[in-house]
C-alpha cells in the first residue's frame, strides 16, 4: 500500500506544516530584502532608477494629498513606516528630531504603511512627526510599488527624484546626513 512517504518516515502535522511555510516565507522575505538594496550610494556609472510617483491622502489633513510630483527639482527623503513597526518606534522619533533640526533644508516624506489612520495619528503625535505623512493603507500599493515587504525602509532621491541611496531597516543619524549630502550633491 503505496501512501507517496517511505514506510518509517512520520507525515509532517498541521504544525509541522505552519512551520515549513513560515519558514519559506522567510527566506523569501529574506531574499527579497538582501536584493533590494545594500543601503550603499548607487555607482556614478550608472544612472540610478526613477523614484515611483506616489499621490496620498495626507494623515491629519483631510482633503489633502501628498505627492511626489508637488516637489519638483528638490532632494526628497522618503521614509516608510508604520506604528506597528517595533524598529519604526525607535526610528521616527530620531527622523523627527533630524526633520526639525533642518527644517528648510530637508524634504521628508513619510508614507504609513498597511496601518490604521487612528493608530498612525497616535503614532505621528507621540513621534514629534512635523514632516508630511502619507497614508497608504493595506493593500499599500505605493509601498509594495517600491519593492518595500519589510518596515522601515528609506530613499534617498535627487533632485531629479532618482534614488541615489537606499536604507533597508532603522536609518541612523549619520546616514541621514550622508543620504541628504548624496541627494544634494547628485542632480542625476
Amino acid at each position: 500500500m503505496s501512501q507517496g512517504w517511505a514506510a518509517g518516515v512520520r507525515h509532517p502535522g498541521r504544525t509541522g506544516k505552519i512551520v515549513y511555510a513560515l519558514g519559506a516565507v522567510i527566506l523569501v522575505l529574506a531574499a527579497i530584502t538582501a536584493l533590494s538594496g545594500s543601503g550603499k550610494p548607487a555607482k556614478s556609472t550608472q544612472l540610478p532608477q526613477v523614484a515611483k510617483s506616489f499621490s496620498l491622502p495626507e494623515l491629519g489633513h483631510p482633503g489633502h494629498t501628498i505627492s511626489l510630483a508637488s516637489l519638483p527639482d528638490q532632494p526628497v527623503i522618503v521614509n516608510f513606516f508604520a506604528s506597528w513597526c517595533g524598529p519604526c518606534k525607535r526610528e521616527t522619533p530620531m527622523l523627527a528630531n533630524f526633520y526639525s533640526r533642518h527644517a528648510g533644508n530637508v524634504i521628508v516624506i513619510g508614507i504609513d504603511a498597511n496601518d490604521s489612520q487612528s493608530a498612525a495619528l497616535r503614532f505621528m503625535r507621540s513621534a514629534g512627526v512635523k514632516y508630511p505623512v502619507g497614508y497608504d493603507p493595506f493593500p499599500a500599493p505605493t509601498t509594495t510599488s517600491y519593492g518595500v515587504y519589510a518596515l522601515p525602509q528609506t530613499f534617498f532621491l535627487n533632485a531629479s527624484h532618482r534614488i541615489v541611496k537606499h536604507v533597508v531597516g532603522p536609518v541612523t543619524s549619520q546616514e541621514l546626513a550622508a543620504g541628504v549630502e548624496l541627494a544634494n550633491k547628485e542632480r542625476g
